[in-house]
């Protein structure tokens, strides 16, 4: 019989390539979308199939993380083998300014999913995976950060998230659910949305090396990441609910690099010169003509800032057989492809 698959957040970076990867695996995929006047899917557009076309193994339906009737009606319909919870407000920066929204989505609607698998009696049939973040980490209690390490959350989004790791393991524990937490660390793609750091300074940098746009305005430089691919780390996912039982896993490359770093090695390939002066608000990033073209705005600081992330992902590759195939200078090059595609467009 051919599995079955539910996808909450199904639009975004994440869900699709989460849904290539399971359409590759003969999985029925499900997805939820929410309702929009604009359109919202054109990540998934390359893989969507007419309603009318007979035999669909892709298959979307209207919903919201936020509205406990639509996913309780929607688990209920489908009875899926396995549930991924992508769904999220997931902007950190975003989220003090939507901090209840921010519960709501990303605290709550792990809550919703986890109560209608319970209230549909579906324990022995559906798997949960849980989408969870390094910013739960937050101001780190021990470097590089495991399994075991404590959190301390420095925002709503990351507050909000350390509820639904804690919830998913409760209900794991209480009701016997195949209930799994998966920890990624920053992951990106082309696919990325804008205003995520990586895909803004990738964007900025190939438009002004164009002459499109003039300058490139960000926050702490010094903030340092763990970046891997999306397309490895969904991967990690699918390999979460097949292992024997369920658990939780970091998901990380355990390399860190700052945001400094990050901008000189897109204009490493770029061949762009950048030549840096100046300290804290002051610091800028000049070109080879002494034009100001990276700057700091205090804007984008966020309220209260995460430092450092490092991930220890050893118990994955033990159990899981996961390692990342791409590192971030094939990253980049993707991403900066991509980007120089659209701007010949």
């Amino acid at each position: 019989m051919k599995k079955k698959a539910l996808i909450f957040g199904i639009t975004g970076q994440d869900g699709s390539y989460l849904s290539e990867l399971l359409l590759k695996k003969n999985y029925e995929v499900h997805g939820v979308k929410r309702r929009s006047s604009s359109i919202n899917t054109n990540r998934i557009d390359h893989i969507y199939q007419d309603p009318y076309q007979k035999k669909r193994n892709f298959i979307l339906h209207y919903g919201d993380i936020t509205d406990s009737t639509s996913v309780s009606q929607i688990i209920k319909k489908i009875k899926p083998h396995e549930i991924y919870n992508l769904a999220a407000q997931s902007h950190v920066a975003v989220s003090f300014e939507v901090p209840e929204y921010t519960a709501n989505a990303d605290a709550l609607g792990a809550l919703r999913i986890l109560e209608a698998i319970k209230f549909h009696n579906l324990q022995k049939i559906t798997k949960f995976y849980q989408a969870g973040t390094s910013e739960m980490f937050g101001k780190v209690q021990t470097i590089p950060q495991n399994e075991k390490t404590d959190f301390y959350p420095l925002s709503p989004y990351g507050v909000a998230k350390v509820y639904a790791h804690w919830i998913t393991r409760n209900y794991r524990e209480a009701y016997n659910i195949f209930a799994s937490n998966g920890i990624l660390f920053n992951h990106e793609s082309p696919r990325r949305g804008e205003t995520f750091v990586t895909k803004k300074i990738i964007s900025a940098m190939c438009r002004i090396k164009f002459g499109k746009q003039k300058k490139l305005f960000l926050g702490n430089l010094y903030a340092k990441r763990d970046w891997g691919h999306a397309k490895d780390y969904c991967l990690a996912m699918w390999k979460i609910l097949q292992y024997k039982k369920p658990d939780d896993f970091i998901i990380a490359t355990g390399k860190q690099y700052s945001i400094k770093q990050f901008i000189n090695l897109v204009a490493e390939k770029l061949k762009m010169q950048i030549i840096w002066k100046g300290k804290g608000l002051n610091e800028k990033g000049y070109n080879n003509k002494k034009e100001p073209i990276i700057e700091c705005d205090k804007n984008y600081f966020r309220p209260l800032d995460v430092n450092t992330l490092l991930g220890d992902s050893s118990k994955a590759k033990k159990l899981l057989k996961w390692k990342p195939k791409i590192n971030i200078k094939m990253l980049i090059d993707e991403m900066i492809e991509f980007e120089l595609k659209n701007i010949s467009k």
